[in-house]
């Protein structure tokens, strides 16, 4: 897929449309920057508005990935094949979203066993009980922490690949 070359085709059908790229970043409920970025190349937009620049341009969505235009119209199937596509790609976001929900709170709730147990305990002569509550809601809010960051990171959907590839080897 020539991402340049898509770019340049999305170009040239916003203006045969005769529009600007702010008025398509409205229509489509992006920024002009990101309409910019599409049209240079260096973004691609998600699929579901891929399947919304179709419908507007009225083209094929295969014209739009190959960056020109074909003679046949894409078939109904296929259309909501793509549209369950990007409806999954969308619940898997909303899944790992909710994942990191999750692990906020629960690093939110070690933090705060471990400040009162700071306030607890008493420092001369803790019980061991307290110590291990302490070290473990310590070591439970890094370990959310260190998580979070790897998740929110742009490595996040790489080591979810490796998962997969992983999981599916075992299989």
């Amino acid at each position: 897929m020539d991402q340049q070359k898509i770019g340049t085709f999305l170009k040239e059908l916003r203006k045969e449309k005769n529009i600007t790229q702010e008025q398509l970043a409205e229509k489509m409920c992006v920024s002009r920057r990101t309409v910019s970025r599409w049209e240079t190349g260096y973004n691609m937009p998600d699929l579901d508005i891929l399947i919304d620049i179709a419908e507007y341009y009225d083209v094929d969505l295969r014209e739009i990935l190959d960056g020109e235009r074909k003679d046949e119209q894409m078939d109904k199937e296929m259309k909501e094949t793509v549209l369950k596509v990007a409806d999954f790609s969308k619940e898997q976001e909303a899944k790992v979203l909710k994942r990191i929900h999750i692990m906020f709170v629960v690093g939110l709730i070690a933090a705060l066993f471990f400040i009162i147990s700071i306030y607890v305990i008493d420092n001369n002569d803790p019980a061991p009980v307290w110590s291990f509550v302490q070290g473990l809601s310590l070591g439970i809010e890094l370990g959310m922490i260190i998580v979070g960051v790897i998740m929110t990171s742009k490595y996040a959907k790489k080591i979810r690949e490796f998962k997969y590839r992983l999981l599916h080897k075992a299989q």
